[in-house]
């Protein structure tokens, strides 16, 4: 008996990918990207528990598509971090994957070459390169995760993880969340309803049976623990923001009525800046006034940030891209990503600590 009339028929082809381990092979985390990302993950556990006074921060371009500018935008963050370290922890945005609603570039990872070539096995190895540099730096990244399968591959550089506005209510996602090794933060909903993050933390901190595939690349049912280290970030959905102290205490009571850890994050983009990336400042400044108001929820932010402010669209002559510039959404400048948080931390210097009092 055949399947092949009922089976695959709008699949093209199968192509040949790399398994886990064998990339893993080619690109071994080496002792310092190890301290990197085991120390830049306690110390998120630390603040999540109460237990560290500092306020983190993830930052960097709305996604990677050049790697050299990748890297010279992480040494800069790297010296900051040090400027700031007593009272930020600077965490890179590192985006690989990125969703659409239609069309539309994918990613590193996906199209590596932004050509619609789409040699993934080519992008999802020059992505471990790409973090384990950064690791080397001794800078801890964050990222989204969106394809399932991915973490397989690089899992073990990510510091910080976030479920985005589209997937958080996915199935899928909750039950590769209970298993994902970082803290996760979960975002509302696109439409701003925060009820669908509030279930996915409580989804992804009991265990969980799916399948998946193993670091050989083979089928296998993966059994989680539960990640009992979710939290919500609050974007903005329907082009209203949800920065607010009013919409801040909502989201509070809504965790605290399901028994979680009041832990929010605020992401100064997408819909809480109107996706008018000059408009970042204002509400990174607003989460910081709360704070120093006396707010104890509000435990990170986001930031898209990049070398130069805005974006600019894919040209078909790639040598034509402006360096340092966003590909997808329009960024802060680094001049004004290092205004925010020098002035973050000067504010919050004083403030942070007696949280823990």
């Amino acid at each position: 008996m055949t399947t092949k009339n009922t089976e695959n028929l709008n699949v093209a082809s199968f192509d040949a990918m790399p398994t886990p381990e064998e990339i893993h092979a080619r690109l071994p985390i080496s002792e310092k990207a190890t301290k990197t990302i085991t120390h830049g993950r306690t110390l998120l556990r630390k603040i999540l528990d109460r237990k560290d006074h500092r306020l983190f921060v993830v930052v960097g371009p709305c996604s990677i598509h050049d790697p050299v500018a990748g890297m010279d935008y992480a040494r800069r963050l790297h010296a900051l971090q040090a400027e700031v370290g007593d009272t930020l922890q600077l965490i890179m945005r590192v985006y690989f994957e990125k969703p659409r609603t239609t069309v539309g570039w994918k990613g590193y990872i996906n199209d590596p070459f932004m050509d619609d070539s789409f040699r993934v096995d080519i992008g999802m190895e020059k992505a471990r390169q790409f973090l384990l540099d950064i690791a080397e730096l001794g800078l801890p990244t964050g990222t989204e995760a969106l394809d399932p399968i991915s973490p397989q591959y690089y899992g073990d550089l990510i510091t910080w993880t976030a479920i985005g506005a589209r997937t958080t209510e996915s199935q899928t996602h909750r039950e590769m969340s209970s298993g994902l090794s970082t803290p996760v933060g979960f975002k509302n909903a696109t439409n701003g309803d925060l009820s669908v993050a509030v279930n996915a933390i409580l989804s992804a901190s009991r265990p969980h049976s799916f399948l998946g595939i193993n670091s050989a690349g083979k089928v296998a049912v993966v059994r989680t623990k539960g990640n009992g280290y979710g939290h919500v970030v609050l974007r903005g959905g329907d082009g209203r923001p949800n920065y607010d102290t009013v919409s801040v205490s909502i989201a509070e009571q809504a965790m605290v009525k399901a028994k979680l850890p009041a832990n929010i994050v605020v992401d100064c983009s997408h819909a809480n800046s109107s996706k008018k990336p000059e408009l970042q400042p204002l509400v990174m400044a607003d989460v910081v006034n709360q704070i120093r108001l006396g707010n104890k929820s509000l435990i990170g932010v986001m930031i898209e940030s990049n070398i130069e402010a805005g974006n600019q669209p894919i040209p078909a002559d790639l040598s034509q891209l402006k360096y340092g510039c966003s590909v997808t959404d329009g960024c802060v400048a680094w001049d004004t990503t290092e205004k925010m948080i020098r002035d973050a931390a000067v504010l919050l210097r004083d403030v942070l600590p007696e949280r823990l009092a």
